[in-house]
């Protein structure tokens, strides 16, 4: 496994790791909970992602429960949480002082662990001022609940705001932010964060590299059965896969398969090599429903130079979305 620091923090984390978004509970239970995360976690991985939203709370304790049969040691782990969406009281989701104090408690209950090294804002929350934010999140690090903050899917003039204050406050600031990212989502990594990465280090833990599982070609012939898009609770997924622009996608994963199989990898793999080739990149959260499935996404890290210059041209001119370098926002 390779390591990578966590933007200009001295953290390294696996430049793989294991997420539990839509898998756990909601596709997984956790026998096949613990078989996938040992399998990670026997390949190297340290760093497992989870949020309070994901499956109601109940992905954290599910996370929680296999950390501890697995008798892990504590501090061979990065785990993560995210805060934003904590239940139905008014109070109980949003950035506010409040629900991320009393968020951050209750998820430290479910992951049955006294601190997170990492905790997000999981989405720009316009009703309360970044203000209040970063200093809820700089009392979560300076009482030890988390070690390291920050944002997820916020953009470049919110996660600047937010590092201005603090250093205006002499506050925390955040050192990371979780975009998605893959083929056919690129301007943030590829554009507008390029002043961040410069001037402030900032860090990049990055979902979705498959693009909900478009990119492993699984949807090239239709929806195969047990896929997430077979699940009830998915229609809206299968709707933006299958809608015009989805069908576009697609089409273009049919013209890379060729490309992995002459390198002699799997659609899957390189579209994860492809992430891990942006030096922007800590980290590309990975999901599976099954160890198998883990076990194949890891090998993305040992194989990251098959994908050469050459072959990275040849990617190109298939997707033809490559962002303009220059950004659009100079808020610097």
């Amino acid at each position: 496994m390779e390591y990578r620091f966590l933007g200009k923090s001295g953290l390294r984390v696996s430049a793989l790791s294991y997420g539990a978004w839509v898998t756990f509970h909601d596709q997984v239970g956790e026998d096949t909970a613990y078989q996938c995360m040992k399998e990670a976690y026997d390949a190297g991985v340290n760093f497992f992602d989870n949020a309070e939203a994901y499956a109601k709370g109940d992905a954290e304790i599910i996370m929680g429960n296999v950390i501890k049969k697995a008798g892990w040691k504590r501090n061979d782990l990065v785990l993560s949480t995210k805060i934003f969406w904590g239940g139905e009281g008014v109070n109980d989701r949003g950035l506010s002082f409040k629900h991320i104090i009393e968020g951050t408690n209750a998820a430290l209950q479910r992951l049955q662990t006294e601190y997170v090294d990492l905790i997000y804002c999981h989405r720009p929350d316009i009703h309360t001022p970044i203000e209040e934010t970063v200093w809820a999140m700089n009392q979560i690090i300076k009482e030890g609940k988390a070690f390291y903050w920050g944002t997820s899917e916020w953009n470049a003039r919110q996660i600047t705001e937010a590092f201005l204050f603090a250093s205006k406050e002499h506050l925390i600031p955040p050192t990371m932010e979780q975009p998605e990212y893959n083929m056919f989502r690129r301007d943030k990594i590829e554009k507008e964060f390029l002043p961040l990465f410069k001037e402030f280090g900032l860090g990049t833990t990055t979902w979705s590299p498959l693009a909900s599982g478009v990119l492993t070609g699984k949807y090239n012939d239709g929806i195969p059965e047990k896929s997430r898009l077979s699940l009830e609770d998915y229609q809206w997924l299968k709707d933006r896969i299958f809608s015009g622009e989805g069908i576009q996608k697609i089409e273009k994963v049919k013209k890379l398969v060729p490309i992995a199989n002459e390198i002699g990898m799997s659609m899957s793999e390189m579209a994860l090599v492809w992430c891990l080739k942006n030096p922007n990149v800590s980290t590309v959260i990975t999901g599976a429903s099954n160890p198998q499935q883990v076990k194949e996404n890891m090998k993305a890290v040992e194989d990251q130079n098959k994908l050469t210059d050459d072959i990275m041209d040849r990617i190109e001119s298939v997707l033809e979305n490559k962002p303009n370098p220059e950004p659009d926002w100079r808020g610097l």
